[in-house]
């Protein structure tokens, strides 16, 4: 199985809902450093995965969705705790639908998975791997 990874970077604040998250039920700022891994079996007519441009443009465009927001404020968000693991799914789900709508071009299509990797820290981070 072949991978590239692009790298990009979310700032947000949100709070919690429940006792297990603690403190963090106020709210509070995250600073997150975002990876993209893109999977295939095969390489493409290129002999590449994906284009890395293309895919390191999507990936910014995903995140400044909600890049610099309070999320416990956006509609989207309403409800939910915003968790690293839900925010990877959230990020995985929209490129997802960029691949499928050929934004990361045509050899984009021969796509396998993407696994979404949101650090929270040098020592926490979460993951969401999807299929294609």
């Amino acid at each position: 199985m072949f991978s590239v990874t692009v790298r990009e970077h979310l700032m947000i604040a949100h709070s919690f809902r429940g006792e297990v998250f603690g403190p963090a039920q106020r709210l509070h700022g995250a600073t997150y450093l975002v990876d993209a891994t893109f999977r295939r079996a095969e390489l493409d007519a290129d002999n590449i995965v994906v284009d890395i441009g293309l895919a390191t443009r999507e990936l910014a465009a995903v995140v400044a969705a909600f890049n610099y927001r309070n999320l416990d404020e956006e509609p989207g968000f309403a409800g939910v705790n915003t968790s690293t693991e839900f925010l990877a799914k959230v990020v995985a789900d929209r490129l997802a639908d960029r691949v499928h709508a050929g934004a990361l071009g045509e050899g984009a299509r021969g796509l396998t998975g993407i696994t979404v990797t949101l650090h929270e820290s040098h020592i926490a981070w979460a993951s969401y791997e999807r299929t294609l």
